[in-house]
């Protein structure tokens, strides 16, 4: 709920994968405090297409300023609209019920195409759910292009788990044998977000700088690894509400910061149960990679089981934009109807395509 992540590739949608500039556009706090209030207004929604509340407004102007950054972006790059196919457009979450097959992303795909003049590409998860599917996770088809690309030396051949930390940490795990592994993992930085608004009034934890100035608070990290989330078989996928921090309990603030970074880590580390052989590299990417205590925990985790730990970066690849890149990737796929979804992936009866293709005019 930040802001609009924005990127270009070039791409055959299979592995041909070429990176281009990549963009931010944060949402002030007036307009991130609305979404944060519709959030509230999604949990009476019963089908997808209902708009309760505020919802409806929010859906308009989230749409108008997904336009006007890519009016903004092709203008600051130089690039003419006529040169662009498709644009891959997310939107923003504000409900996921995968039990209840009903999943809802704020964005209106025909006014964005309107807007700018490019075929949109939107609403690409509802098909999987349409096939038993949970929706989600959707990056990890770019995951398996990407990490065809990397060295041996650092994959030894072995499988590559590749890690999102958003709002709730997801993972897949490429290992060139078969189809990607991917899930929800648990909490990332929702939860550690929350807890330092709630306590503070800052926005989020630069840097894991408060929470390197707390200790690990043991009983209540073993709560939150308890929960029953944590006993289910992949594929399985979360809201950002199904973690709170009613667990935390009541402790000073950067004691509650240090110990939801060791529960965002001690979660992805459990993901490599669910790996068809003991993984030699995870990759970070997302806002989480950059909270040093978060990255020190999964380092130090991931070490005992002799595995490394780097960023996208190190790869050569971008951990801010790649979700953005992942939509853009996912969208041309969409116009081939190539899988977006695997049954390793988000549990759909088979591999599946989806998505609704919209134009200008």
């Amino acid at each position: 709920m930040d802001g609009i992540d924005i990127a270009l590739v070039e791409t055959d949608g299979v592995s041909d994968v070429r990176r281009g500039p990549s963009d931010f556009v944060s949402y002030e706090t007036a307009f991130r405090r609305q979404i944060e209030a519709g959030l509230d207004d999604a949990k009476s929604i019963k089908s997808r297409n209902e708009r309760p509340g505020a919802l409806g407004a929010i859906e308009r102007e989230l749409t108008k300023r997904h336009g006007d950054a890519v009016l903004r972006f092709l203008s600051d790059h130089k690039i003419d609209k006529h040169d662009l196919d498709i644009i891959g457009f997310h939107g923003q979450t504000v409900l996921h019920r995968p039990l209840e097959a009903l999943t809802v992303q704020l964005g209106d795909g025909k006014m964005l195409a309107e807007m700018v003049g490019i075929p949109v590409v939107y609403d690409m998860r509802a098909n999987d759910m349409v096939l038993g599917g949970q929706g989600a996770p959707l990056v990890p088809a770019y995951h398996q292009a990407l990490g065809a690309q990397v060295p041996f030396e650092l994959s030894k051949g072995k499988s590559v788990v590749f890690v999102n930390i958003g709002g709730i940490s997801n993972v897949t795990i490429v290992s060139g044998k078969s189809d990607p592994i991917a899930f929800d993992t648990g909490p990332g930085n929702t939860l550690i977000d929350q807890w330092v608004t709630d306590k503070a009034g800052i926005a989020y934890d630069a840097g894991g700088t408060i929470a390197s100035e707390g200790q690990v608070i043991g009983h209540a990290v073993t709560r939150y690894l308890a929960k029953p989330f944590f006993d289910l078989a992949p594929p399985k996928s979360l809201d950002r509400n199904d973690f709170t921090l009613a667990d935390l309990g009541d402790m000073e603030l950067a004691d509650g910061a240090r110990t939801l970074a060791k529960v965002t880590a001690e979660a992805i580390l459990k993901a490599s149960a669910y790996s068809p052989e003991v993984p030699s590299l995870w990759v970070i990417c997302g806002g989480g990679r950059k909270n040093a205590t978060i990255m020190a925990d999964l380092i130090g985790g991931a070490a005992k089981a002799g595995a490394k730990v780097i960023v996208a970066e190190d790869l050569g690849f971008n951990g801010d934009s790649m979700e953005a890149e992942a939509w853009a990737y996912l969208a041309v796929r969409s116009l081939d109807g190539l899988p977006l979804t695997w049954p390793t992936t988000t549990g759909c009866n088979a591999p599946v395509s989806g998505g609704v293709l919209v134009k200008p005019g």
